[in-house]
């Protein structure tokens, strides 16, 4: 072999020379969502990590795809494939959550329901566009602004739509101050924004350690697909409000979930690969991602005009938009949007109420689609599908 087959065989098996088109788009998609969580700081510990991911699966001959066997990245993606880290985040979120402004004004309950009629509309919508009922499931979570529980529920049931459904839910997770007050003012007045809600009661110590023990046992003896969610978000809730568990309580609200958040999202970005996710499937998960969200930004607020007028004015509905689970961005946006038509109006406890509301409505929403569709309930996703079809059919005529 002389020197110049020598240089040409070195350039032959490198990475430049088996480059292909959609690996090089993927790149710049990577490149964008560094872009946005550095200088736009979008959900930039989430943002980071997932763009940094699929910049290095989408390395032609890296071997960090989620899919190469030996990988890093695989090995990382296992914790996914087999929910282990979605819950192990949930028990961070547990323990970082203050349930007080809920248990205070148990109304605001009814607010983070509300915001959950975007998960149940997308499911329509992705049905109609030709998903199945579980892709379509997996998919009307986002509008619960949930990324651990989309994820949870889409490597369920339809794990080959991870990754769209994970960018998109994290993406709008993200985007949260851009999405939310353009609906916010447009469903409301002055005069709604303006309202001054009267300041919480405070609650015992003994009411916030009896919550999470009986709403663990009420969701999960009615959906016990969901008990790896609602077990963990419970356990941390449990851990901060004992008072005899400092050291879990720490561990668990820093480093534990420091950490679990940098596997999930790198594993999320490792899944993002040319073969996955540039299909005409993600595009329409994009659009209904988008869609998912507002319809369930604009039932909270509704919800919450509903609210101000039953109780005669003392409920300002702005803080309906919080009934999604981004916890605690929405309630921040609450507050923020009400401060711009009165600077000494702070509704931020009061958001923080549909905002936690939302973090159990989205897990709860995820528990009755495993229990309709899920695989280990082959009769009762048969059941949903014929309704589904009986539905269809009387409308048709």
């Amino acid at each position: 072999m002389n020197f110049q087959d020598a240089i040409n065989k070195i350039l032959h098996s490198t990475g430049f020379a088996t480059i292909e088109p959609g690996q090089g788009l993927m790149i710049v998609i990577s490149l964008v969502l560094l872009y946005l969580a550095i200088w736009k700081k979008f959900e930039p510990l989430l943002l980071l990590p997932i763009g940094f991911g699929c910049l290095l699966a989408n390395l032609p001959l890296s071997l960090m795809a989620n899919t190469d066997e030996g990988g890093l990245f695989n090995f990382f993606y296992y914790g996914v494939k087999h929910q282990i880290l979605p819950p192990l985040i949930f028990l961070g979120v547990g323990a970082l959550t203050d349930f007080g402004p809920l248990l205070a004004n148990p109304s605001t309950l009814l607010l983070g329901a509300a915001a959950q009629i975007g998960v149940y509309t997308t499911l329509i919508g992705a049905v109609a566009l030709g998903f199945s009922l579980q892709e379509a499931s997996a998919i009307g979570i986002i509008g619960g602004a949930d990324g651990p529980t989309s994820i949870f529920l889409a490597a369920k049931l339809a794990p080959h739509l991870l990754a769209p459904i994970a960018i998109a839910a994290y993406s709008y997770m993200s985007l949260v101050p851009l999405i939310q007050p353009p609906i916010m003012r447009l469903l409301t007045t002055e005069k709604e924004r303006q309202v001054k809600m009267e300041q919480l009661k405070p609650i015992s110590q003994t009411v916030k350690i009896i919550f999470p023990i009986a709403s663990t046992v009420i969701i999960v003896l009615m959906l016990p697909g969901v008990a790896p969610l609602i077990g963990m978000l419970m356990l941390g809730n449990l851990f901060r409000e004992c008072g005899v568990t400092a050291r879990l309580h720490e561990t668990s609200q820093t480093h534990l979930i420091n950490i679990v958040t940098i596997l999930l999202a790198l594993a999320v970005g490792s899944s993002m690969t040319a073969a996955t996710f540039l299909t005409w499937s993600t595009i329409k998960i994009i659009i209904l991602g988008l869609a998912a969200f507002c319809v369930a930004t604009a039932g909270g607020v509704l919800f919450g005009k509903l609210m101000y007028v039953i109780s005669k004015g003392k409920v300002n509905p702005l803080i309906g938009s919080a009934g999604v689970s981004a916890v605690p961005m929405a309630a921040r946006v609450s507050q923020k949007v009400g401060q711009e038509t009165d600077k000494s109006n702070f509704l931020l406890m009061h958001a923080m109420g549909p905002n936690v509301a939302g973090v159990i409505g989205s897990a709860v929403a995820a528990g009755v689609f495993l229990s309709l569709f899920g695989s280990g309930d082959a009769g009762a996703g048969h059941t949903a599908i014929e309704a589904l079809k009986t539905i269809t059919a009387s409308l048709g005529q």
